[in-house]
């Protein structure tokens, strides 16, 4: 077996693969990002969240680096380095496709479109597996894929850097308080949006805070004075609840008709309050709450504690939902999931969040979890370890994964009809990709958001 390439000939030969094409896409309204686009300095400013110190990609070639991308787009017809721009194009058009080769002998129609589903997911970060994992891994994926048959989604994309993400946009354009008199002031808007579940359904009538589902994470230290701004540019009234804060003035609650009027349509309103408690809370809409924020109206609250989080190097917020658009992770359902990201050596910590309806035990492949806190309460020495962990409606639940070993991983719901049926995995499936160096993950985010 070959040993990886290195990281700058890895990151040469991904931004080789997505080609010059391919340009940022902004979001006109409110903060976020209708494609996932990168701005250098905020990525490279993101400190211990999802992708740290990323900075701005190498795009000139060293000799090198195009020595491992001719001898990479050599070694498989997968790599389809020389693809067209009309192949590119037909990638999209044909995604769903059964393809025109002759499945093995013995495979069902579910085999094939499971392997489809894969195949979106991978897309075209196919080629630069070899130079993260080496030569005998990489031959095994690409006769999993398949990509002897050079299929159109080499030349596509992976289908969750075709829709808008929440921790990219996290990084790439934060919500970022204005401090006012000692009080961190958050302004949103609420709105009705059309939201992509995948790259391939069409989108769905939903409702977000700043033009997204899920709405941007918001930041505080605990003892933090936050003011949180409201303007519902909805056809109906609403209002907001700050889940799991514990708060000085029950009227800053945000239920309305208990604690407050809701906020008509065009009106304006504004949550005080001190964040007295500190770790993984929400904010969601208490009104109409089956359809709002079944629709999208929800978001993570972030508390980091005087004490500091747990010791960890990335961190993926993760926000579970169960009503429109079936089975989502952080809104979008498999093939379209923003996958875990590490390297060997790293600890992430997730946050699991639910706000569906339903309880979900999260199944994660290869590795434990160290579960450390609940609702935002640390557990200390009733921490455990495990590697299915049931979250039910409303409860927040922190994790903790040290990675040793490189490989990509599954990671999803264990409940199998919100997972995988006869069109292969769809729904609450993610993975977690662990690679060798860190820079191996600065690489392929770094393609992924360009």
């Amino acid at each position: 077996m070959l040993s990886p390439a290195e990281p700058d000939e890895v990151l040469f030969d991904i931004a080789e693969r997505f080609g010059p094409g391919l340009t940022r896409r902004h979001v006109l309204r409110g903060a976020a990002l209708a494609g996932v686009g990168l701005v250098g300095a905020g990525l490279a400013a993101c400190g211990t969240r999802l992708y740290p110190a990323l900075g701005t990609p190498r795009l000139s070639a060293s000799p090198s680096a195009s020595a491992t991308a001719s001898a990479l787009a050599s070694a498989s017809a997968a790599a389809s380095a020389t693809a067209t721009a009309s192949a590119a194009a037909s990638a999209q058009a044909s995604a769903t496709a059964i393809p025109t080769q002759s499945p093995p002998a013995g495979w069902t129609e579910m085999d094939v479109a499971a392997r489809q589903g894969v195949r979106r997911y991978i897309g075209n970060l196919a080629p630069a597996l070899r130079g993260i994992y080496g030569d005998a891994a990489f031959t095994k994926l690409a006769g999993i894929l398949g990509a002897a048959e050079n299929y159109a989604e080499l030349s596509a994309k992976p289908a969750f850097a075709q829709v808008p993400q929440l921790l990219l946009n996290d990084v790439v354009a934060p919500l970022t308080p204005t401090a006012i008199g000692g009080v961190k002031e958050f302004r949103l808007t609420i709105d009705e949006i059309e939201h992509s579940i995948d790259e391939l359904k069409p989108k769905v009538a939903a409702v977000g805070f700043n033009g997204q589902w899920p709405g941007p994470t918001m930041r505080v230290n605990q003892g933090d004075r936050v003011r949180a701004t409201f303007t519902n540019n909805l056809h109906e009234s609403t209002g907001v609840h700050f889940h799991g804060v514990e708060f000085d003035d029950f009227f800053s609650d945000g239920v309305p008709f208990v604690t407050q009027l809701p906020i008509r349509p065009g009106e304006t309103y504004t949550y005080e309050f001190v964040a007295r408690n500190a770790g993984s809370l929400m904010y969601h809409s208490h009104h109409n709450a089956t359809d709002q924020v079944g629709r999208g109206l929800l978001g993570a609250f972030l508390v980091e504690p005087t004490a500091g989080s747990p010791a960890h190097d990335r961190e993926y917020v993760w926000i579970s939902n169960d009503a429109l658009g079936g089975f989502t992770i952080n809104g979008h359902g498999w093939p379209a999931v923003l996958p875990v990201l590490a390297a060997v050596g790293e600890t992430v910590l997730i946050r699991f969040m639910n706000e569906g309806v339903m309880m979900h035990p999260w199944h994660s492949h290869g590795y434990s979890m160290r579960v450390v806190a609940r609702d935002g309460i640390p557990l200390g020495n009733a921490a455990f370890s495990c590697d299915t962990l049931g979250v039910n409606p409303g409860e927040r639940w922190d994790a903790l994964i040290t990675v040793d070993r490189p490989g990509i991983w599954a990671f999803h719901c264990h409940i199998l009809p919100h997972v995988e049926g006869m069109q292969g995995m769809f729904g609450m499936v993610n993975t977690l990709i662990v690679v060798p160096q860190k820079a191996h993950v600065d690489a392929i985010v770094a393609a992924i958001t360009r």
